[in-house]
């Protein structure tokens, strides 16, 4: 069984252990961003970014709201997610934890403004929430519905620990964490053929599923062909080189406004010197590693470099089926732009926690697969992820399929 898997059924006893591993994470590059920006943790308000102490202290607050402070916790998917919750437990906040943390009703840039506890107090708080967690752990029905709002706690902090790596990227230094091992890959320009048939989308409800996974359907694919691997940096480059950023031909409309608004010239932290293309990494400039992955790439750079290959992004029944089915079809360093939109599979009907998935059903992409810094139990190849075309600080690629 993989980890994705075991995660997404762990009982009681290793829910626990995953609780309490991730909760290591979150602390370790909590303490790095600490050594980096300083005791006042400010970073500039722009959307890429949150605010460090807001992001801890939200972690702890959706774990409360869902497990202690949430009277059905017990009914899993079946929760009412307006249910009246008990007061903020933990003393000493001044105001309200709702009023500071509840990503559902405090606004993106009014984070900025807000009196936030300082980093002693909202590690006191972060380490009585997990206690309540795993006290109402030992009693709850080890089964899908009773453990459902702590396998969601679990998967939340992973996700905004990923986020704290790539926001580090951004912000120019080194979050302390050693990325997973690159997968083994085939070699560059690799190529996999799959005969048309049909794929089943989605997922029926077995341990825990996320809401946008949920609505197994039959799609026919048609015959195609895809890359083995994601696009390498050698490969990507020839497209840069032969003057793809200044090719209209190559980009689509939207990703032409967005070329001619950033004046971009080559992917995100790249520059080309005398001695070769350089990537900046945690605010270093050093020699790139051309067999790497391409990363830090928007959906319409992938879009322009497929036009220039001759080539398209994947579909996300593709791209599943492949993952599933060819052999030599390698995963995980990179999350991978496909060409289709995040939309609702049949019959979607929203979890309790109703801002995951329902407000992003607005044309964005679908991305697949994982980043070195996905840890190992948030891989599973029916994850839907999702960001917008523009989005390039999330650690993100493609890779390529042609029609056959």
């Amino acid at each position: 069984m993989s980890e994705a898997l075991g995660a997404r059924r762990a009982d009681k006893a290793a829910l626990e252990a995953l609780l309490l591993d991730a909760r290591a994470r979150t602390l370790r590059l909590f303490a790095a961003y600490e050594a980096a920006l300083g005791p006042e943790l400010r970073v500039p308000c722009t959307p890429e970014l949150n605010l460090p102490l807001w992001e801890l202290g939200h972690v702890g607050w959706f774990a409360d709201w869902w497990i202690a402070r949430n009277p059905q916790r017990h009914l899993g998917t079946q929760a009412d997610p307006d249910v009246p919750r008990t007061q903020p437990h933990q003393p000493g906040r001044g105001a309200s934890s709702d009023s500071l943390y509840n990503s559902s009703t405090v606004a993106h840039d009014r984070r900025w403004q807000l009196e936030l506890p300082d980093a002693g107090a909202t590690r006191a708080q972060l380490e009585a929430s997990l206690a309540d967690t795993l006290a109402l752990l030992q009693t709850a029905e080890d089964d899908d519905q009773g453990l459902y709002f702590h396998r969601l706690a679990l998967f939340h902090e992973d996700m905004h620990a990923e986020a704290a790596v790539y926001m580090a990227q951004t912000l120019g230094f080194d979050p302390g964490e050693t990325a997973h091992p690159r997968p083994s890959v085939p070699p560059a320009f690799q190529t996999l053929r799959l005969d048309s048939g049909i794929w089943t989308l989605g997922k029926a409800p077995d341990g825990f599923v996320f809401d946008n996974e949920l609505g197994a359907h039959a799609v026919p694919v048609a015959a195609f062909e895809i890359d083995a691997q994601p696009v390498r940096w050698a490969q990507y480059l020839q497209f840069v080189n032969q003057g793809g950023y200044r090719d209209r031909a190559c980009w689509s409309d939207a990703g032409w406004q967005w070329l001619s608004r950033n004046g971009a010239t080559a992917p995100r932290y790249l520059r080309s010197t005398v001695a070769g293309w350089e990537q900046q990494t945690h605010g270093r400039w050093q020699p790139l590693d051309m067999e790497a992955a391409a990363c830090h790439l928007t959906a319409f750079e992938a879009e322009a470099w497929c036009r220039w290959a001759g080539r398209r992004l994947p579909t996300e029944a593709e791209w599943e089926r492949a993952a599933h089915s060819a052999e030599g079809f390698a995963w995980g360093e990179v999350w991978e732009w496909t060409s289709s939109p995040f939309t609702p599979y049949p019959g979607f009907v929203a979890q309790p926690y109703v801002d995951y998935s329902r407000p992003w059903f607005d044309g964005r992409p679908v991305l697949k697969g994982a980043s070195l810094a996905t840890v190992p139990r948030m891989r599973h190849p029916k994850y839907r992820n999702y960001f917008p075309h523009e989005r390039n600080d999330i650690l993100s690629g493609f890779r390529s399929a042609v029609s056959v």
